[in-house]
């Protein structure tokens, strides 16, 4: 017997888009290349296929408005966009599990939808945040990480977004800071900037400095050590109601073998 309630209570729930676009109009490193077929276009190629593969003739204007389907051709890496970093990504081997680093097609899903937490990282002054900043944007919200939380760092950087200083004027997080977060059983990390880690060049800097190799990209390669993923070039974060409150959905396409993949990560808010 099915049974429906005469009055369901109703939840209204806000979706909030967290991606940055792929645009081949704003500065990449690896520059995008976007080449569009229009629907005319598409009916000359369709026409030139059926007669090549098949020896068929069919006049594109036989069809409804002389048009058939548009089509894109995309040329971008998997970095590019909103996207998820996979363990693999951060080396060819693992120091955990049976020693190979898993491929963005091989997590699990689980890790890509839960709780968010947003910390807000705009007030830090140089290249990279620590644990003690990490610290107090815990005593600023009242609470800490649970298990499974993804955590959301807002720096600020994606006001630059399809510029140039959009890859050099952001904050990463250093070894110790991403290591606080795992601790607390984080699986997923999220920035709205270019990496996880500083900036290239302060990276480089710092090295030369100091000859201390610790200081080479360690968010990255903390991932050699413990299996962990990050999100990066989130966007749009001032827009969440809160620090938490909300779940994220971040689910990677499902590239084989990628060390990354892009996703549309929004955030859901129950009002």
């Amino acid at each position: 017997m099915l049974w429906w309630p005469e009055r369901a209570e109703a939840t209204t729930m806000r979706i909030i888009d967290i991606s940055t676009a792929v645009d081949a109009s704003g500065w990449e490193p690896d520059q995008v290349r976007h080449e569009v077929l229009d629907p005319r276009d598409g009916a000359v190629h369709m026409s030139e296929e059926m007669r090549g593969h098949f020896g068929v003739d069919l006049d594109p204007d036989d069809l409804p408005d002389g048009e058939f389907l548009s089509l894109d051709r995309l040329t971008l890496t998997s970095h590019t966009g909103t996207h998820v970093d996979a363990p693999s990504h951060y080396g060819s081997r693992a120091h955990y599990g049976d020693g190979r680093p898993r491929h963005i097609d091989e997590l699990p899903l689980d890790w890509f939808y839960g709780p968010g937490m947003l910390l807000d990282l705009t007030g830090c002054e140089g290249p990279t945040a620590g644990v003690e900043d990490l610290k107090e944007a815990f005593v600023r919200i009242g609470r800490v990480p649970e298990p499974g939380t993804i955590v959301l760092l807002r720096t600020g950087a994606s006001a630059w977004a399809g510029t140039e200083r959009y890859f050099t004027d952001f904050t990463g997080l250093d070894g110790p800071a991403v290591n606080l977060l795992l601790d607390r059983g984080v699986r997923v990390i999220g920035t709205d900037a270019f990496s996880l880690d500083a900036p290239f060049g302060a990276v480089i800097r710092r090295y030369l400095e100091t000859g201390d190799r610790s200081v080479l990209w360690p968010a990255h390669f903390i991932g050699r050590h413990r299996e962990y993923c990050q999100i990066e070039r989130l966007g749009n974060l001032a827009a969440l109601p809160g620090d938490h409150g909300f779940r994220v959905a971040c689910f990677p396409i499902k590239i084989t073998g990628a060390g990354a993949g892009w996703t549309r990560a929004v955030a859901f808010v129950d009002e």
